[in-house]
């Protein structure tokens, strides 16, 4: 069964106090992420419609919000999530090339985790970092400026980072 923490209830509880009685549909997108950092990084079907039960919604109401951002994972993902922009000024850029390069390095698509559960590929929408095109968001950073062989030090990073942590 899918429950919070009581720490993380506490959150929950918190974050519906900022909105008027009736309005708790306001707090859906940020007990959407703490459902997300609580349950393994991903959103099931059996979480959004607990976290509809918490703030009095229908589970439809939960699953449109989380089907129309790209920062809630609908399926399991990787260690390490590789979110490159594709929108024209990254695409003008050469994100295309990217995604391509680093899909091929993983051997995934964009969409799929890696056999090793190490990486996930996504494509994302605008991240608001234009100027430093072609760029990736990888957990709260941004990664600038991508090319192949930035790429390959990401990655390899990432594998070193996982080594040690394990």
């Amino acid at each position: 069964m899918v429950e919070f923490s009581s720490d993380k209830m506490k959150e929950v509880q918190r974050i519906i106090e900022f909105y008027p009685e009736g309005k708790q549909k306001s707090a859906v997108i940020p007990v959407l992420h703490l459902a997300q950092q609580e349950f393994g990084g991903w959103l099931s079907s059996a979480t959004m419609d607990y976290v509809a039960s918490l703030l009095k919604l229908e589970p439809i109401e939960v699953y449109e919000v989380a089907t129309f951002y790209s920062m809630y994972n609908l399926k399991p993902v990787g260690k390490y999530m590789f979110e490159v922009c594709h929108t024209g000024p990254c695409m003008l850029n050469g994100s295309d090339d990217i995604i391509a390069y680093i899909g091929e390095k993983l051997n995934i698509k964009p969409g799929q985790t890696s056999a090793d559960g190490l990486f996930t590929l996504k494509t994302v929408e605008c991240l608001g970092a234009c100027g430093y095109a072609p760029m990736m968001q990888l957990g709260k950073n941004y990664r600038e400026h991508l090319t192949k062989e930035k790429c390959d030090a990401i990655i390899e990073e990432c594998r070193k980072n996982s080594s040690m942590n394990n």
